[in-house]
């Protein structure tokens, strides 16, 4: 069967393709703006609801569940980018995403009009399993309609989004639970999902050829309760229960059967949820390691920077959180450049600069944590973003082109799974390093004892970035380009053919 995409419902003349026309204003504007509307759902509920705990809590109770409002969104969404991904490639991207948006809008509604915390937590879960198709899908749809020299500059866009969440959504969530009510933090959601399902439906077409397949239902399953059992042992371990119990060793077991089992199903599947010959593609294992590394990172960071300012030199949380926002700024900024870049130099280059300069943000914010500084840790966090934005455009971009359409949903949805999984083990890793210090010392609000559980975080965190910067060492020199013309590859690539399977 062949697999072709793509008729993105836009036509453009060679001198309209070009990257002056990347934009709002392009004849692909709108399916971007959709895009990056449906990207800001998730941006946005990643930030917002922290300043609005509080309020929440007074309201419908629940005090101790309240951290499951941040751990269930996190798992349902994880263990659900390689299912979306997957069916992506089999049915196409547009019924993908809009069913992806409109779970999210419906979860959105529930959400506001949750009776207590336990229906919440709930529906938030639900609103996980809506977000598990935003952003890999997003991601894919670019790298149909958007050649390779303007893919990285289009990352620019999208990572801009996060950059005015990560300013907006702490602000609108402290406005609506101070002057309405907190239930609009996810009401707020209901136009943003309608507008960009809207404009998905009317402006995004696709081609593609309709053909029976096979669903991997068993593959499915055990990969979502292998995830699932993974994930929330770390999200867990040393908070709802001891890492060393019957409850860890009962859950990482469960896990560790359940993805046992599933590689050996996936073997044998006709066509697998997760094709793993395509995972241990040397380019595509590379990029999810860095994926891997680049969300302990930047998560690890972004969740115990604002305590260390806080509890260290009384910073109120609006400026600790303007400074942790300084990495979402650096990010974009580096995003829009990265393409001229990594068409005169290479993925690999690009992504190593990249890793070595987040490496070295990280390594300064480690070296000086010793001294609190907002405008210190804001300028790490610039550095550190910065090298982020240099670095994931290359890498995704790099594994988009080097597969036909029907692999890129799920090529692209690996990464996302790694950022993830990275996500949750650097949050366990970085707990589990500041908890035990903190309880060795004078408690969390002792300066001298958060001062030095923070800067052992942040080592780790180093640690981390290096580790990143292995991981970009190793992206293969020689990338093989499917479907581009030879005048448009960037340094070190190849052109390849599209061929059927």
């Amino acid at each position: 069967m062949l697999f072709l995409n793509i008729d993105s419902g836009v036509r453009m003349s060679a001198a309209e393709s070009r990257g002056r026309t990347v934009g709002f204003r392009s004849a692909r504007g709108p399916i971007l703006l959709a895009v990056m509307l449906s990207t800001g759902l998730v941006a946005i509920d990643s930030t917002i609801l922290a300043t609005s705990v509080p309020t929440v809590v007074a309201d419908i109770g629940g005090f101790t569940q309240f951290p499951w409002l941040f751990s269930i969104f996190l798992l349902t969404q994880s263990v659900t980018v390689p299912i979306y991904s997957k069916l992506a490639d089999m049915i196409g991207r547009k019924p993908v995403m809009l069913v992806g948006v409109l779970i999210f809008l419906i979860a959105s509604i529930l959400c506001g009009i949750a009776w207590d915390m336990t229906s919440l937590i709930v529906f938030r879960a639900l609103q996980g399993i809506g977000g598990g198709a935003i952003l890999p899908i997003s991601f894919t749809i670019i790298g149909d309609i958007y050649t390779v020299e303007e893919r990285g500059r289009v990352q620019g866009y999208t990572a801009s989004v996060w950059a005015i969440a990560s300013v907006l959504g702490p602000t609108l969530g402290g406005v609506f639970s101070q002057f309405l009510t907190w239930r609009w933090i996810f009401f707020i959601n209901i136009p943003l999902s309608l507008i960009a399902m809207w404009v998905l439906w009317r402006k995004y077409h696709e081609s593609v050829e309709r053909t029976k397949r096979s669903i991997d239902y068993a593959g499915a399953i055990t990969l979502t309760i292998g995830l699932s059992a993974l994930i929330l042992a770390l999200l867990e371990g040393g908070v709802a229960w001891e890492w060393l119990s019957p409850q860890t060793f009962g859950i990482l077991s469960l896990g560790a059967v359940s993805l046992t089992a599933f590689v050996l199903i996936e073997r044998r599947a006709r066509e697998p949820i997760l094709d793993l010959k395509l995972v241990i593609r040397p380019l595509i294992l590379a990029t999810a390691a860095v994926n891997l590394f680049s969300g302990a990172v930047t998560t690890g960071l972004s969740s115990f920077a604002p305590t260390y300012l806080e509890n260290s030199i009384g910073v109120v949380p609006l400026i600790s959180g303007l400074a942790v926002a300084a990495l979402s700024l650096g990010w974009p900024v580096a995003s829009s450049i990265s393409a001229k870049v990594y068409m005169r130099i290479g993925f690999r280059q690009t992504a190593i600069i990249g890793s070595a300069v987040a490496a070295f943000g990280t390594a300064l914010l480690a070296a000086l944590a010793g001294w609190p500084n907002a405008w210190f840790v804001a300028s790490s966090m610039f550095f550190i973003g910065f090298g982020m934005g240099w670095t994931m455009p290359p890498t995704l971009v790099a594994v988009q082109s080097s597969v036909r359409w029907n692999e890129r949903g799920a090529a692209t949805g690996v990464g996302q799974l790694a950022r993830s999984v990275g996500s949750t083990i650097g949050v366990a890793i970085f707990g589990a390093i500041s908890n035990g210090m903190i309880a060795a010392g004078r408690g969390e609000h002792d300066y001298s004892t958060i001062v030095n559980a923070t800067q052992w975080v942040f080592i780790a965190a180093a640690i981390a970035a290096v580790l990143q910067l292995a991981s970009a060492a190793g992206v293969p020199k020689h990338v093989v380009i499917l479907s581009e013309n030879p005048g448009d590859l960037p340094a070190g690539a190849e052109l390849g053919s599209e061929r059927s399977s």
